[in-house]
């Protein structure tokens, strides 16, 4: 399998809810034939009394307690999967339809406990279904009865996590802690503090080869640069990534552009270092991080949900990544092999393309409610205070248009004024009312 199917394969089974419990299935078929000949080893060895065992059950209560936790297993299993079907499908309409594969079929602790259901229901019905007529496999019985005790514990947690997480405040921060995670990958150098031109057209001039899409169209997911950058060094030449990570390319757009011993290289083998897919990830794309936290905020602010204090939210934590990426060198990225020469060029969002994605949309949609207007103003004016000088001039530029929007969406006089004081909560004071106060 090469590198492109396996990062998807990967990317599916990271973001498909029925994985785990498959994973419970095959443990559950190892597991349950060792404690069955445990159960047997302890008798042997009078470690287990086969009448009083643990609970000193009888066989009708053996099997009554066998029958509850296969039933109770049974409903927790139905009726967590008819929740999450009913949350993917509020959360797709009230956030954004990006959040279900990112954020909720990822959680762990979500499919980590259907997979608890799915192991304990199997241990139990295999248990009942295993006892004879006048042998109560005591040693099973007790273990069905912990996972049964584990699956209500569970099964409450359940209900209290999924209950917070559905929170607008827990989704939008869990999104941020991602690109947080995206940007250190992808920006792991610090910014010189200084604002330069990238040169790298003019250098480069017309490639030698250009090596195009075949195959299907798609989704740039990811893209192997360690392979890539040793294709490079092996064949002696220099290769482009064309488009950026995270934009759609169709058949036969170009993909690589290759400078130098271009003979030397397999166009099929660098097609096989890019991943596609249907839907962007944020693996190695931090501007999807901006694009949900944007896309929340732009629903919350439609007719349809009006919901202010929720944009608010996704602000701050814009406000949060757009405070790293503004401390991060966001160069055109040259990758070098290990001998300092440059044998790749992979291009990467500039700071004018995260402010842009920031701050426009939201403006545009929610200039008109002084609660936005003033958490945008506090946001944009602390990352002028926080960040270095060179990253100033696209944040002045976002003021000045947010100063000219406020005055033709607001009417009166009062609520331009009350618009343009900056505050961290949108309508929650401000150092400027406390003082008047």
């Amino acid at each position: 399998m090469d590198w492109s199917r396996w990062y998807s394969l990967k990317s599916y089974v990271r973001s498909s809810l029925w994985t785990v419990p498959l994973i419970a299935v095959a443990i559950y078929a190892v597991v349950k034939p060792l404690t069955e000949m445990l159960g047997r080893w302890m008798i042997r060895q009078g470690i287990l009394d086969p009448k009083t065992g643990f609970f000193g059950l009888s066989m009708t209560g053996a099997r009554s307690l066998l029958a509850d936790i296969v039933s109770a297993d049974l409903a927790f299993l139905v009726f967590t999967f008819g929740s999450l079907l009913v949350a993917i499908q509020v959360a797709g309409g009230q956030y954004t339809p990006r959040i279900i594969a990112t954020t909720l079929l990822r959680d762990n602790i979500i499919r980590g406990i259907s997979g608890l259901f799915v192991f304990a229901l199997l241990f139990a019905n295999r248990t009942a279904g295993w006892m004879g007529e006048d042998e109560v496999h005591q040693l099973q019985v007790f273990i069905a009865a912990l996972l049964g005790f584990a699956s209500v514990v569970a099964f409450l947690f359940l209900i209290d996590y999924a209950a917070k997480f559905l929170r607008p405040v827990s989704l939008v921060a869990r999104v941020g802690e991602r690109g947080l995670a995206v940007i250190d990958s992808v920006y792991p150098a610090p910014s010189s503090g200084v604002a330069t031109a990238p040169e790298r057209d003019k250098e480069r001039g017309t490639p030698d080869r250009v090596v195009r899409l075949a195959g299907s169209s798609g989704i740039v997911l990811a893209v192997n640069m360690k392979m890539l950058v040793a294709e490079a060094r092996r064949a002696n030449l220099i290769i482009e990534f064309a488009p950026q990570v995270g934009d759609f390319v169709a058949v036969d757009e170009p993909l690589f552009y290759l400078y130098g011993n271009t003979g030397a290289i397999n166009e099929t083998r660098l097609r096989t270092l890019v991943a596609f897919g249907t839907e962007r990830t944020m693996e190695q794309d931090p501007m999807f991080a901006f694009r949900i936290l944007v896309d929340i905020a732009l629903k919350a602010l439609s007719a349809a949900i009006n919901d202010p204090t929720t944009a608010v939210l996704a602000i701050d934590q814009l406000h949060r990544l757009l405070r790293m990426v503004g401390k991060r060198s966001l160069r055109i990225e040259e990758i070098a092999d290990k001998s300092g020469q440059v044998r790749m060029i992979l291009r990467t969002p500039n700071w004018e393309d995260f402010v842009h994605i920031s701050f426009r949309e939201i403006r545009q949609c929610g200039a008109g409610s002084i609660q936005i207007a003033r958490r945008l103003r506090a946001a944009i004016e602390n990352l002028i205070q926080s960040l270095p000088e060179h990253r100033h001039d696209a944040l002045y530029i976002e003021l000045s248009l947010l100063d000219r929007a406020i005055a033709s969406k607001l009417e009166f006089a009062e609520d331009v004024a009350l618009a343009r004081i900056p505050d961290s909560q949108g309508l929650g004071g401000s150092a400027t009312s406390i003082a008047n106060n």
